[in-house]
């Protein structure tokens, strides 16, 4: 049982934390401000609980630069999400008033009360698809709105303006063949030739995020590029968003997560699904484009059974839905293939586990033991050294317990390959 929980309400410019025992009591509280030496400063304040528990709200968000620094100093850290904290404080008595000391007691409150509560971890690879997945969804966002107001002012300038999708060429061609009337058309064309510059600019930034991309995604060695619809970017975006896809037991607990797991809504004796409207919406986003794609290519086993859907009455937005559960079924199989590959391939700073060696805990690194003289004080030296072959001795066969490096490339890739059609029924 943890003696004491400290509950951690972030903030940009500060952080309050609030000490509570075991039996909700308010042991102490603690405000410090957003600087170099605010992990010392708390570390200092809790020294008078060495069994103590970190709890911070939003460890994932807008904590997470304090959670990566509590782990770095050894403390065990707790990621409580906001509402867990604020049905704490919802149902609490007395003194519920919405402030900082409240929150924190409250996420305190949380760790204590909340079964299965998930507990911070250390960055891996996953958080390096993230990065690059937000930069290329926000130059995604700016050159929607760099477009936006280009198409606007070419309606001003030519009739009826561009139609279809516009690019920069296409606006250098469309402004080359203007000649401005008075200052007010020449002020526009400027105007637009500045729009076309940043679209321009733009454009070639969203290249350099498809490379490292496309880079960050062959680095994890993930099979999800496999399924259909599935490309570089969708990948990126579902890893960094599952990050570990063994908190969810179930494909239908990562489908509650996704949100395209239906909602039930009953009453007496109805008894209705109606469409989901939490879960993550970023990694709903990257499925719904994986379900969209596959409907695009009549080909596609996933436009077959879209069309099956259409065909037993379903209208196109729920066979589209019922779509999207399948590619999440199919994405969560896959993810878990690819942990699993990764838990039985060795890494190479942890030895002894190819050969089944015992390793043990020093300094926080797995390693195995050690022997009690080293070989060059060892009196039985000559035990150590295999006695030379004659050429009478017959040649030692291959050792087959381990696989060369070609072969662990090949089985490595025993997933879908790239450009193979995924089945959509999420029966992969």
């Amino acid at each position: 049982m943890v003696a004491v929980v400290i509950g951690v309400d972030p903030h940009k410019g500060s952080h309050t934390a609030a000490a509570v025992s075991a039996a909700e009591e308010l042991l102490g509280e603690l405000r410090v401000g957003a600087c170099a030496d605010q992990v010392q400063q708390l570390l200092a304040w809790a020294a008078a609980w060495p069994e103590r528990t970190w709890a911070v709200e939003g460890a994932g968000g807008l904590g997470q630069l304090l959670a990566r620094q509590l782990l770095a100093a050894g403390e065990c850290v707790l990621d409580i999400q906001p509402k867990l904290a604020a049905r704490v404080r919802l149902l609490a008595a007395g003194n519920t008033n919405k402030n900082d000391p409240n929150d924190a007691r409250s996420v305190a409150v949380a760790a204590l009360r909340s079964v299965g509560v998930r507990e911070a971890c250390r960055e891996d690879h996953s958080a390096v698809l993230k990065v690059w997945s937000e930069r290329y969804k926000d130059l995604g966002r700016a050159r929607t709105q760099v477009a936006c107001r280009l198409h606007a002012v070419l309606c001003e300038l030519i009739p009826g303006g561009v139609r279809k999708r516009i690019t920069a060429g296409q606006t250098g061609r469309i402004l080359a063949s203007i000649t401005p009337a008075d200052a007010v058309a020449a002020a526009r064309w400027q105007l637009a030739a500045e729009h076309a510059a940043d679209l321009r600019g733009i454009d070639a930034r969203i290249r350099q995020t498809r490379k490292k991309i496309d880079a960050a995604v062959r680095g994890a060695g993930t099979s999800l590029t496999g399924i259909f619809g599935v490309g570089p970017v969708i990948a990126a975006a579902v890893i960094g968003e599952v990050r570990d896809v063994s908190r969810f037991p179930s494909r239908d607990h990562f489908a509650s997560y996704n949100g395209t797991a239906p909602i039930e809504v009953s009453s007496g004796g109805r008894k209705i699904d109606r469409l989901s409207r939490r879960g993550n919406r970023r990694l709903n986003h990257a499925i719904h484009m994986a379900a969209v794609t596959r409907v695009r290519h009549r080909h596609s086993d996933g436009r077959a059974y879209y069309d099956k859907k259409l065909a037993e009455g379903k209208t196109g937005k729920e066979a589209l839905r019922a779509l999207k559960r399948q590619v999440s079924d199919a994405i969560y199989t896959t993810l878990q293939a690819d942990a699993a590959r990764a838990a039985a391939r060795p890494a190479p700073d942890e030895p002894g586990r190819a050969t089944g060696e015992r390793l043990f805990s020093q300094r926080g690194r797995l390693t195995p033991p050690a022997p009690a003289l080293r070989a060059s004080h060892s009196r039985t030296r000559h035990q150590l050294t295999a006695p030379p072959a004659t050429p009478a001795d017959p040649a030692p066969a291959p050792s087959r317990t381990a696989a060369t490096p070609s072969e662990r490339a090949g089985g490595s890739r025993t997933g879908a390959q790239p450009g193979r059609t995924a089945a959509p029924a999420g029966r992969p």
